[in-house]
């Protein structure tokens, strides 16, 4: 007998590790999955980040718990976790949103700001997603991973935007590696699929938007507007859900349309 369609939603009794999770989109997916009735553990490098944004979802009802740590430090990594698992029970659902990114011309681009880049945007990716099925999803033949990849990974930029040839290799990395990873353990129960925003309001935008203005940043943007805090909201919950179950190794673009106009 199948299942009513609210029912396919339903996050409740779900764990739920969101990395980059105190703030921006990570903050919009948490909000999103807590509304849908997963427990929610967030993690970023700050501490009073964290902690506001938990407080903020606990007073709306949800049970929310932080660990603070740098994406970039594998020691970390594996803490954040060991501990999520041994805390909550185990992890269901993992989404990778912690990110970086480096503004510079290919030519002058600095190798310590790629390395940085690729240790937050793709090692780090992976050490989450291995640590996380290897000690919670493969045992329990059952899991959800959402990547935070970027339209900017389908895509070079134009010569009037901007310069940041790691961050759009990172992007790019992660959308194969989202496909990889489904392809290998999608017979655990595992699904792996990835998110692509285009433009949304955050701190990692605010340089770009404030260059540029909005109106050129949504010019060639059929919906012609940026992403809203709802956007990403259905997409993640879909993604998270046994509504996603048989949606494996696909990336959505989450953009106005933009994908579907350029390259």
């Amino acid at each position: 007998m199948t299942r009513p369609v609210q029912q396919l939603f339903d996050l409740s009794g779900r764990k739920a590790l969101v990395t980059g999770g105190s703030r921006g989109l990570g903050l919009q997916i948490a909000e999103a999955l807590g509304e849908a009735g997963a427990s929610l553990m967030l993690t970023s490098r700050k501490e009073a980040e964290l902690a506001e944004s938990a407080d903020a979802l606990e007073r709306r009802g949800m049970d929310v718990r932080w660990l603070a740590g740098d994406a970039a430090d594998p020691q970390a990594v594996e803490r954040i976790c060991r501990s999520s698992i041994e805390t909550m029970g185990g992890v269901d659902i993992l989404v990778n949103n912690a990110g970086a990114t480096w503004g510079a011309p290919a030519e002058d681009h600095p190798l310590h700001a790629w390395d940085k880049v690729m240790a937050v945007n793709l090692r780090s990716v992976f050490l989450f997603s291995q640590f996380i099925a290897k000690h919670s999803m493969i045992p329990n033949r059952d899991g959800r991973i959402i990547m935070m990849a970027s339209i900017c990974g389908l895509a070079g930029n134009a010569n009037d935007t901007q310069d940041t040839v790691a961050y759009n290799a990172s992007k790019g990395a992660l959308i194969n590696l989202t496909r990889t990873l489904a392809a290998e353990w999608g017979e655990y129960g595992i699904t792996v699929n990835a998110l692509a925003p285009g433009y949304f309001p955050s701190k990692m935008t605010q340089g770009v938007i404030a260059h540029h203005g909005i109106d050129k940043m949504t010019a060639r943007v059929p919906n012609r507007r940026l992403g809203d805090g709802e956007d990403l909201k259905g997409p993640a919950v879909l993604f998270a859900s046994a509504a996603g179950k048989h949606i494996n190794g696909q990336i959505l673009a989450v953009d106005g349309g933009i994908s579907a106009v350029i390259g």
